[in-house]
């Protein structure tokens, strides 16, 4: 199942799934996207909903087959990447997608089996071009997350060097917190600090190179990681999705204006045109930006995967 594609074609015709239920499972939490179960001791059932998030905040309205997207690109990534660091994945489920027939087809290309580890409490977040809250802080101080940059870049510039930025994770509904690698060791120790922060950029680096060759640019991401009991790491959650990363299409990319995306900066740049204060509740979606949305995540899987 994990290794399974759902056909881009027909996941706009999907009903949305804002939220899962598997009653013959304990939930053990509900994040922004991700609805968590346990399955026995060892091992979790996460389901990727059709949910938006966008400023962490959890919108209203859902994108249907968005879960479905995210999970295929993600076990796309973890097998690229799976010489370089071992992942949550954990195989089939036994006995199958719990339910009747329907809630089974209703979570198959959305629902991954993986083994229950211990998630790092920081967010290892990768930047090769300057966008977002990097380029705000530079703007303001000439520095992104404390780390000094050359005067004169452009909105958008790619980076003299590729930017590791760690955060603190937040509980739904609060903003992560940018954090300095010094205080990323003070939190879970020097060591495995720099196995996380050389493990993410050489994921990016190779994922970047992969996605040029396919006409996009990944200007940025960020990655999870856990540890089992024997503090072997994993990369845990998603990886390189339109949800944790930025990407654009090389061919309209230029340095000082904000590109055209695959990925969630369409559905913020709508958001920004809106009287909303970035708080909870967040704001209806009309059905274009929605459909919208969704056509942008399904290109973006057509052409990584390809």
């Amino acid at each position: 199942m994990c290794a399974n594609f759902p056909p881009a074609g027909l996941m706009s015709e999907q009903t949305a799934l804002f939220e899962s239920s598997i009653p013959s499972l304990p939930l053990v939490a509900r994040g922004k996207v991700r609805d968590i179960y346990a399955c026995g001791e060892s091992h979790l059932l996460i389901v990727t909903t059709d949910r938006l998030s966008a400023y962490d905040v959890v919108l209203p309205d859902a994108v249907p087959g968005k879960g479905a997207v995210l999970t295929a690109m993600s076990n796309y990534w973890f097998d690229m990447m799976r010489d370089l660091v071992p992942n949550h994945l954990a195989g089939e489920i036994p006995g199958g997608i719990p339910g009747d027939a329907d809630d089974a087809a209703a979570l198959r290309d959305r629902t991954i089996y993986v083994r229950r580890l211990e998630p790092l409490p920081i967010e290892a977040v990768v930047r090769g071009y300057l966008i977002g809250s990097g380029w705000r802080d530079y703007a303001d101080n000439g520095s992104v997350c404390g780390i000094d940059l050359p005067r004169g870049l452009e909105l958008a510039d790619k980076l003299p060097g590729i930017l590791f930025t760690p955060a603190t994770k937040a509980a739904v509904g609060d903003h992560d917190i940018n954090i300095g690698f010094a205080e990323m060791c003070d939190l879970i120790g020097p060591e495995l600090a720099e196995r996380v922060r050389d493990l993410s950029i050489a994921i990016y680096e190779r994922a970047a190179n992969h996605a040029l060759q396919r006409g996009i640019i990944i200007a940025d991401t960020k990655f999870e990681f856990g540890l089992d009991q024997d503090g072997q790491l994993y990369v845990i959650d998603e990886m390189l999705t339109p949800d944790s990363s930025r990407f654009w299409p090389e061919d309209q990319y230029e340095p000082g204006s904000s590109p055209p995306s695959f990925d969630k900066q369409f559905l913020r740049d709508y958001l920004d045109t809106l009287d909303w204060d970035k708080t909870a509740p967040g704001p209806s979606l009309p059905a274009d930006i929605l459909r919208q949305t969704a056509d942008k995540y399904r290109e973006a899987l057509s052409i990584l995967t390809a």
